[in-house]
């Protein structure tokens, strides 16, 4: 589905090239015909305001929910793993069911990042991928609840998102996720310190029972 990956441009780093082609993005969106009315009216607001903003205002903005706010972080396992040692497997995991799929990532890209994931999902069956999402929609309702209460209209990003899933997002998952929400470092350098990564190592002979489980390393506390 191109949904899949309309969102994750529009949810991604404002780029002037993304800029450009909001219309096609639109346009797809319109065409597949996958989201609701409401949905589909909330993403072309969206859209619109994307288009019409100034670039550099739309990067500020960006960066300060996303790249300075744990509690907002775009990568799904700072939310259902946090800093435990399970995160590193849950990342081997999925970075080999995308290569299963035929997705490659580079060196620098984390495989729970969402844009990326969201485009994992687009090269898939439609059943394959809503299985996927609905394993993340507790992550992304709770999402969804964070940027709604500051009044960011990325939140119809995710409202989007977690209507396409399989099912609904288990609220007593979306509940623990919002209840152990993170601090936010106090400066950048305490933020530098805490996005520090571990290696991880991304090799085939890591451990993966089947890309079809991979899903379950979404759920909190998997």
């Amino acid at each position: 589905m191109i949904t899949f990956k309309a969102i994750g441009a529009l949810l991604d780093y404002p780029t002037a090239e993304v800029q450009q082609a909001l219309g096609e993005i639109g346009q797809a969106l319109a065409e597949e015909r996958a989201l609701g009315a409401s949905d589909l009216a909330a993403l072309r607001s969206f859209i619109d305001r994307y288009a019409a903003g100034d670039l550099l205002e739309l990067q500020e903005y960006w960066v300060g929910h996303f790249d300075r706010s744990k509690r907002l972080a775009l990568h799904l396992y700072e939310h259902s793993h946090g800093e435990s040692r399970d995160r590193g497997q849950a990342m081997v995991n999925l970075a080999l069911c995308y290569r299963m799929h035929g997705l490659e990532l580079a060196a620098s890209e984390m495989p729970d990042y969402l844009p990326l994931f969201l485009e994992f999902l687009s090269q898939v069956p439609e059943k394959v991928a809503r299985h996927h999402l609905a394993d993340a929609a507790p992550i992304l309702e709770a999402l969804r609840i964070r940027l709604a209460e500051r009044d960011s209209p990325h939140a119809d990003l995710l409202e989007a998102l977690v209507s396409l899933s399989a099912r609904p997002a288990d609220e007593i998952l979306v509940e623990e996720i919002l209840a152990g929400e993170p601090e936010d470092p106090k400066d950048l350098d305490e933020l530098d310190r805490e996005w520090a990564e571990e290696a991880v190592d991304f090799a085939p002979g890591a451990a993966l029972k089947s890309c079809d489980q991979a899903g379950d390393h979404y759920r909190a506390g998997a």
